[in-house]
């Protein structure tokens, strides 16, 4: 495929580099579910394995009463698309016995339970093995599956403040802050598919199944970057600073004369530019700006010039005057300003199912953010109602009608 076809996002068919894949997913909210998100818009089968009592918390999450009401909830729909659904409470023989068969046929579990709940179940990574010994099992959790901390709930938000996160976001006056969406959920379900992909890698090379340990904590300290370096190598703690580059000067969020902006003049040549364009040359030769530690060593005069001459124009001027010239610059959107912005359009990043639930034509889905040469990353299908996979997915194991009443009368799926 030549550049320009590829380029042509709208028509490169469904991703299918994990056909055949078969997922169990016992995963709810946000990090376990986001994983395998990722796995179904490659072509995995993806099925959740549901509690019959309302499923994936989820579905009861999100800005819509009337989604919620129906158990299709925004919290839901946002990492759910391309899956099936089936019901099963694992407290009950009949299920357990019916997800036994289930795991038979399937390459992966995944699961975001607290440490030894899948244990008290009966279906450790010990008892899985003995069924399927090619399975791959991602245990996802707050604080991984060992140490002091193992037994503990976690969510998003404690686990920011653990990793250090919330430590230096803000400015001196408002950190500790947390991070505007749930980083560390987020995080731990882009480690668990990156893992689990792995072990299925391996897996094709030498039969061998796996088991993963997937800690949301280890996963956010591991992103974080020079914030661990400088301290692990340098001895420097990290300090929250705001809207501000620590590395360079200037370099952060500015204000233009309709609203805020980012520039980021990080190189001595960048910064000289920036000057010129502004129409304050003479800062190039005073002292305090002259070079990159003096630059920083004076910020706050710094920023204080820069805004003033940025009041001269408007954000979306400045934006591209400064990158005409090489220097880094974008204006601060908000989330409908950036999914309506021409860039994410023409990305074709945002995927339209027909959902058909509490007043909904259909639901928007956002994609991984990869396309492949010949395929992208797609949902086959819009989120799946509670249970509305039981009579195919259990139907396939040998199960008739009647059967499959019998386990629905009996309160099992």
């Amino acid at each position: 495929m030549d550049r320009q076809s590829a380029t042509d996002r709208g028509s490169l068919p469904p991703a299918d580099l994990l056909e055949g894949v078969r997922v169990l997913d016992l995963t709810n909210v946000l990090s376990g579910p986001y994983a395998t998100y990722q796995m179904a818009m490659l072509g995995a089968e993806v099925i959740k394995v549901e509690n019959p009592a309302g499923g994936d918390l989820a579905r009861q999450l999100g800005a819509s009463p009337a989604l919620n009401e129906a158990l299709m909830g925004t919290s839901f729909l946002a990492q759910n698309a391309g899956k099936k659904s089936v019901t099963l409470d694992l407290k009950k023989p009949a299920a357990k016995a019916l997800f036994s068969r289930l795991i038979e046929t399937a390459d992966v579990i995944v699961e975001n339970f607290r440490p030894k709940v899948m244990e008290r179940l009966g279906f450790s990574w010990e008892d899985v093995r003995k069924i399927n010994p090619r399975m791959i099992y991602c245990a996802i959790s707050g604080f991984g599956q060992t140490g002091p901390l193992s037994a503990n709930p976690a969510y998003d938000q404690i686990v920011q403040g653990y990793s250090g996160v919330m430590s230096i976001t803000g400015d001196g006056q408002s950190a500790p802050l947390r991070v505007g969406y749930p980083l560390c959920d987020t995080l731990g379900g882009m480690g668990a598919a990156f893992a689990v992909v792995s072990a299925l890698f391996r897996r094709e090379r030498t039969g061998q199944g796996c088991y993963i340990d997937l800690s949301m904590l280890d996963s956010t300290i591991s992103a974080m970057g020079w914030a661990v370096s400088n301290y692990l190598i340098a001895g420097v703690e990290a300090k929250p600073i705001g809207n501000q580059n620590m590395t360079a000067a200037p370099s952060g969020a500015f204000q233009a004369a309709d609203g805020p902006i980012n520039i980021a003049a990080n190189k001595q040549e960048q910064w000289e530019a920036l000057c010129g364009i502004v129409g304050r040359p003479e800062l190039t030769s005073d002292p305090r700006f002259a070079e990159r530690e003096a630059r920083k060593a004076h910020r706050v005069e710094l920023n204080a010039l820069i805004n003033d001459a940025l009041s001269a124009k408007t954000a979306q001027e400045w934006e591209t005057l400064l990158n005409a010239a090489g220097i880094p610059a974008g204006r601060i959107l908000t989330v409908p300003g950036a999914l309506a912005h021409p860039q994410i359009v023409a990305r074709d990043l945002v995927q339209a199912l027909p959902l058909g639930q509490a007043g909904y034509e259909d639901v928007k889905v956002v994609r991984p953010g990869f396309t492949l040469d010949d395929s992208r990353p797609t949902a086959r299908c819009a989120p799946p109602v509670l249970g509305a996979d039981n009579e195919d997915v259990f139907g396939a194991l040998g199960m008739d009608a009647e059967a499959i009443e019998a386990l629905r009368a009996e309160g099992a799926i």
